[in-house]
């Protein structure tokens, strides 16, 4: 009765951890003595987040069973409590049963996290196309489908933020997107290997020069969401953040409108692009 307590007591301590690290989860960003994955906005997002807390469930049901079959062993087959030693040699029901149990515990992780994966890797039809290059380091973003238009997004310094904008996340010019669209990121390197990656939407990509590589997010909830270069880049890799702001369909097109005037592609663009591509020796 006092090992079932025991091990009461231990899944409990468990799901009342589960619980706090959602509670003091990031919504679009990280949060101070967070513990758990950021808040989701993306279906995808949901998804990764149930694959990862049935994992815990599972691994904390594995480990609680080995710690109480510990107890046992300990408790009733030590010398004192028995001691004259069983000289059973074998007990087969016992070990196809500790054959089974684990293969239809791996088979069924690997059914979720292959249905997981092939939710990811299937995109849907996109509303939005966005064009993600990376640079070092800064990223440049267009639409596609929404107008020849181009503009590079730099992480602000301490000097530039505003009040309430999170440090070395805020940027200039923030990604746009339509609140509950589908929207296709195409993702490409234009000089070394980046990654974009945004926690809140569970997408991140490799950005690789000469490959466009694509993913995709719909995001729930209108608001910023923030991401960073996952991917060693060189010297100035953790100041290349991804900033993407959601909302709605008509803040949107409004935002289009302003965009095509504001950023419309030109030789000044482009040479803003080469100069600051010299300026860090990423065309030596």
């Amino acid at each position: 009765m006092r090992v079932v307590s025991q091990y009461i007591a231990i899944a409990f301590g468990l799901a009342v951890l589960v619980g706090a690290s959602h509670a003091v989860a990031g919504f679009g960003e990280p949060s101070p003595w967070q513990l758990g994955l950021q808040h989701a906005n993306t279906p995808v997002m949901d998804s990764i987040i149930g694959f990862n807390d049935v994992l815990l469930y599972i691994l904390a049901a594995i480990a609680g069973l080995i710690f109480v079959l510990l107890i046992v062993v300990m408790v009733r087959f030590n010398k004192y409590a028995h001691p004259t030693p069983s000289k059973r040699t074998g007990n087969w029901p016992l070990e196809v049963a500790w054959t089974l149990i684990p293969f239809c515990i791996v088979a069924f992780i690997v059914f979720l996290s292959f249905r997981l994966l092939f939710f990811e890797a299937d995109i849907p039809r996109a509303d939005l196309t966005v064009k993600a290059t990376g640079h070092q380091w800064f990223w440049g973003y267009s639409y596609p489908d929404h107008g020849n238009f181009k503009f590079y997004s730099e992480m602000l310094n301490d000097e530039s933020r505003k009040p309430g904008q999170p440090r070395l996340l805020a940027v200039n010019n923030d990604l746009v997107v339509p609140v509950n669209k589908v929207v296709r990121i195409q993702a490409i390197g234009g000089d070394v290997i980046h990654s974009f990656s945004v926690p809140s939407f569970g997408i991140k990509i490799d950005a690789i020069p000469g490959r466009l590589n694509e993913t995709w997010f719909q995001a729930t909830r209108e608001g910023m969401y923030y991401g960073q270069c996952s991917e060693l880049c060189g010297m100035n890799h953790s100041f290349m953040p991804i900033a993407i702001r959601v909302v709605s369909e008509q803040e949107f097109k409004a935002w289009v409108d302003d965009a095509k005037k504001k950023y419309a592609q030109g030789p000044a663009s482009r040479a803003t692009e080469t100069a600051r591509l010299e300026s860090t020796g990423a065309n030596e």
